[in-house]
């Protein structure tokens, strides 16, 4: 067995979603599995180093995972050349400028979203890489989850004919953390520190839309500061400068028409914490992150109005669950699999930077919308790569 023994520089995994997602039910899943399989008895071995500023944490992340490589200096561990691949799951604003030190130092670039606090520097970033020589990629979990795969197929089979439009449902109530604690960091509500749920969730949207659907064209977006003050994590009240509710409508190249409610502050009534509608001229799909419900146009109930009786349609009837056909991974899992096959055996990864840059330019135009009150195009993104 040929084994490719990969160091990677983990920035910033003391965050909830850096510990959770990335490292111990990704990075930590791989070792545990024996690494990623390539075939003709190759394998690659994530060989990871966590990287914070508190060393405490540090320690206590070690302990818990068995990882035992730590440290709170970047610039040493970014020095050493059995680290190939640097990671930033760091808060936005401090991810560039340890992305371009990594740039420098040779690296691959993997990192979470949003890529940059602007789509500027975002593109920067990607322009660096290419110059470079580097490979690169930004996550974007949610074209893993079983429930939007479920739809991409969907799609391929041409369930759903002529597809017409597209609606998503995103959040959940966040307490405010003066008698429940809060379930998010409190940076979130705070534009300061580049807080806010169109910069977070329009991101997700772009990727979303533009894999599975079709690409974003033009934006109309209000969104909305509905809790004023929460209580941070050293209990502390906090007066909130972020939107924490988002409502866009999006307009596809292809003509579909999609709309995203996302909310900090919407308490759920559906199937799950995302769900995503598409109607289409044969058929309509419902799906949440793992179950997808079809609805054909032969099961299509004809309801007629009539507010004086009570409905006589149960629509919940006549939707069919979509049957497991395939094996389902963890999302982040599966696309950290897939960066380091790219890095190691060269196999294609279209999810780069640029991709991420495009996220940040929509949740740009998200804000411009809701300041100006008005639809905004979004204008084809081109690197300067000479």
């Amino acid at each position: 067995m040929k084994k490719h023994n990969v160091g990677i520089i983990m920035n910033g995994v003391t965050g909830r979603m850096g510990t959770n997602q990335h490292l111990i039910r990704s990075i930590c899943e791989i070792i545990k599995q024996g690494g990623v399989n390539v075939g003709s008895g190759e394998v690659i071995i994530p060989d990871p180093v966590l990287v914070g500023r508190d060393e405490e944490k540090l320690k206590k992340l070690s302990a818990i995972t068995g990882i035992t490589k730590i440290s709170t200096d970047l610039e040493a561990v970014l020095s050493d050349a059995e680290n190939t691949i640097y990671f930033d799951a760091q808060t936005t604003g401090r991810r560039a400028e340890d992305v371009r030190k990594a740039i420098n130092a040779g690296k691959h670039i993997y990192c979470e979203k949003p890529v940059a606090v602007s789509t500027a520097v975002a593109l920067e970033l990607f322009e660096r890489c290419t110059r470079a020589g580097l490979k690169n990629g930004v996550v974007q979990d949610k074209l893993w989850l079983p429930g939007i795969l479920k739809i991409k197929r969907l799609i391929q089979q041409g369930f759903f004919g002529k597809i017409l439009s597209v609606r998503g449902e995103f959040g959940y109530w966040v307490f405010e953390g003066d008698s429940v604690p809060a379930q998010r960091p409190s940076w979130n509500y705070r534009k300061e520190e580049d807080g806010g749920i169109i910069s977070d969730m329009l991101c997700h949207w772009r990727y979303v839309l533009d894999d599975v659907f079709g690409e974003v064209r033009a934006v109309s977006c209000i969104g909305a500061t509905h809790i004023e003050n929460r209580i941070d994590e050293n209990g502390n009240a906090y007066k909130c400068t972020a939107d924490d509710s988002a409502y866009a409508t999006f307009e596809l190249a292809n003509g579909i028409i999609a709309h995203f409610n996302s909310s900090w502050a919407v308490r759920v009534r559906r199937d799950d914490l995302l769900t995503l509608q598409v109607d289409g001229t044969k058929g309509s799909a419902v799906a949440g992150l793992r179950e997808c419900y079809i609805q054909h146009y032969g099961n299509t109930p004809r309801p007629v109005w009539n507010p004086d009786i009570a409905q006589p349609i149960n629509f919940f009837e006549g939707w069919a669950k979509v049957p497991e056909q395939e094996t389902y991974d963890n999302a982040f899992k599966a696309e950290w699999e897939l960066f380091l096959k790219h890095v190691v055996k060269d196999e294609p990864f279209p999810w780069n930077l640029l991709k991420g840059a495009k996220g940040v330019q929509l949740a740009e135009k998200g804000l411009e919308s809701w300041a100006k009150k008005c639809w905004v195009e979004i204008p084809e993104l081109k690197p300067k790569l000479s």
